[in-house]
């Protein structure tokens, strides 16, 4: 099967990578952040996966990022939430990470005990 091109210009190529590439050079924005928190009613896990659980399945509807409980599955009173997230721009990006700490830190039942957030680093090239 043979690839249709979308743009007269590049065979293959679709408008939107042109168009992306043109408004920043192809750099990816992205991050990844690593939320701990403390459910201090837990008694169970049972109970930890009820508090821990929708704030999972919130960032991922809301948001459309993914998430994962990353640590501490073993712990009856710890939980460490990770989230990915890739966006168009710099400010894009950080703009969205300031939404979902926001979102972590007004869970209810959770302390966050810490925030960590790692950046991809463009290649010199």
């Amino acid at each position: 099967m043979g690839v249709i091109s979308c743009h007269p210009d590049l065979p293959g190529v679709s408008d939107a990578r042109v168009a992306a590439r043109g408004r920043d050079n192809g750099v990816v924005h992205a991050a990844a952040v690593c939320f701990d928190l403390h459910v201090p009613q837990s008694r169970s896990l049972k109970a930890k996966r009820g508090v821990v659980r929708p704030i999972v399945d919130g960032l991922r509807h809301r948001y459309r990022l993914s998430v994962a409980e990353v640590d501490h599955q073993d712990q009856w009173q710890r939980a460490a939430i990770a989230v990915a997230v890739v966006a168009e721009s710099n400010g894009r990006l950080r703009q969205v990470l300031e939404q979902v700490e926001r979102y972590v830190a007004a869970a209810p039942d959770v302390e966050l005990l810490d925030v960590s957030t790692a950046y991809l680093e463009p290649e010199d090239g």
